[in-house]
């Protein structure tokens, strides 16, 4: 059964920095892997995926501002967040695909206070 674990969310300043992980469980290998994000009232929207292991993708609203990165050994994915924005407040959640899968995580909760 495959799990995905978030940590890292919490309440931070505008200009801060924030770390989200998410590690995953029950699988050994994934097409893409990454995190999306929902503010209350917004659809989810794709924040930053890694693809085929090494693709990078970020939405716009976040590039230079966000990293993405994974740790293979570990099967866990990493999201450095810096110079954080009131619009960045959202529940984060964790995304794998593995062929035509999907999984999600539970999410984690970003508030960035102005």
């Amino acid at each position: 059964q495959v799990q995905l674990v978030e940590s890292g969310g919490g309440l931070v300043q505008a200009g801060g920095s924030l770390r989200l992980s998410c590690s995953a469980s029950g699988i050994s290998s994934f097409n893409a892997m990454g995190w999306y994000r929902q503010a209350p009232g917004k659809q989810r929207e794709l924040v930053a995926v890694i693809i085929s292991g090494a693709t990078t993708t970020y939405a716009d609203s976040v590039k230079g501002r966000f990293t993405i990165s994974r740790d293979n050994a570990m099967n866990t994915v990493y999201l450095q967040m810096n110079s954080l924005k009131s619009e960045d407040t959202a529940v984060y959640y964790c995304y794998l695909r593995r062929y035509a899968e999907n999984y999600w995580g539970k999410g984690t909760l970003v508030t960035v206070s102005s």
